[in-house]
């Protein structure tokens, strides 16, 4: 999270966001744009037009909702990468155990 405090420069709407980033008190299309890429990252075969339109009507460009889908696919891809191999995480980053308990 140390990214994202220097990018809000506000400390608690992080820690509210590593909770539950849905009670978090983010804007209405932030939800709606974390929402489509949690679909995406954890039920990819659901996603549809819906979706996608879901996304226009809060406001979003095609252009957008491309990058907001291509941002959330690599981090799904690299992260999968890292899994695989058993990559542990940068020097700066807080550890986190796979259900596992293995990296």
């Amino acid at each position: 999270m140390h990214d994202l405090r220097e990018e809000a420069n506000d400390d608690a709407l992080v820690d509210r966001f590593a909770r539950d980033w849905r009670t978090a008190g983010l804007p209405e299309h932030t939800l709606a744009a974390l929402a489509f890429a949690e679909k995406l990252t954890l039920t990819p075969s659901r996603m549809s037009q819906d979706d996608v339109e879901a996304l226009q009507g809060c406001g979003y460009s095609d252009e957008e909702i491309h990058d907001i889908t291509q941002i959330a696919a690599f981090f799904n891809y690299i992260n999968r990468i890292a899994d695989a191999l058993g990559i542990p995480p940068e020097d700066f980053m807080e550890s986190w155990p796979r259900e596992d308990g293995r990296w």
